[in-house]
């Protein structure tokens, strides 16, 4: 991935600790979001590095831990659906993305972030569709994407009815159907899924 216009530039003013940050699952009816943080060592770039969105699982798999190793700091954080819908996905995205970036040691020098503005204690850009632009923002996005997957691979064992190993939480067809079969279960977020049930209340 080329990133001279944005990381290239920064790297030209002395800027060394950039940080990418991005989110995976703000639109799926189950399961958490989850935002990645990351600080990679630019003087060591992964050729494969790109958008999440455009890998396929397999391929988000082998570069993970090669992210990990390459990291000069990283931090994944998740909002879980109650969180979700106590103070809507947006707020919670934005709460997740503070704390993974404050928590990362050492702090950056700059936040690159996909779209989403938010107040940092460090010099922040928001970049639409920052995960096909920024080497750092694409970094961040497959380590969000596939921890989250995880997680939403977990759950399928706890609730196996409703196919989350497939769809990870994502509205199908047939996870809608499941839903409507099954009712809700505890990861499901309950602010996603009231218009499938408008004679419900869920609170």
């Amino acid at each position: 991935m080329e990133f001279d216009r944005y990381e290239g530039a920064y790297l030209k003013q002395s800027v060394r600790l950039i940080c990418g940050v991005d989110e995976a699952g703000r639109g799926p009816l189950a399961g958490p979001v989850a935002v990645g943080a990351v600080i990679p060592d630019l003087a060591r770039l992964i050729a494969a590095v790109n958008d999440s969105k455009k890998l396929s699982d397999k391929k988000r798999r082998i570069i993970y831990p090669q992210i990990i190793e390459n990291a000069i700091a990283y931090k994944t954080v998740f909002a879980e659906p109650d969180e979700i819908d106590r103070v809507n996905i947006l707020n919670a995205t934005k709460a997740c993305m503070y704390d993974a970036v404050t928590s990362l040691f050492p702090l950056p020098e700059m936040v690159l972030i996909d779209a989403v503005k938010i107040e940092l204690p460090y010099p922040v850009r928001a970049l639409i569709h920052g995960d096909a632009l920024s080497y750092c923002i694409a970094a961040a996005s497959i380590l969000a994407k596939v921890e989250r997957d995880d997680k939403m691979i977990a759950y399928a064992e706890q609730y196996p009815e409703y196919g989350f190993e497939e769809h990870k939480g994502y509205g199908t067809a047939h996870h809608i159907a499941m839903l409507k079969k099954y009712g809700p279960c505890p990861i499901h977020r309950r602010s996603f899924i009231k218009n499938f049930f408008p004679d419900e209340s869920f609170r």
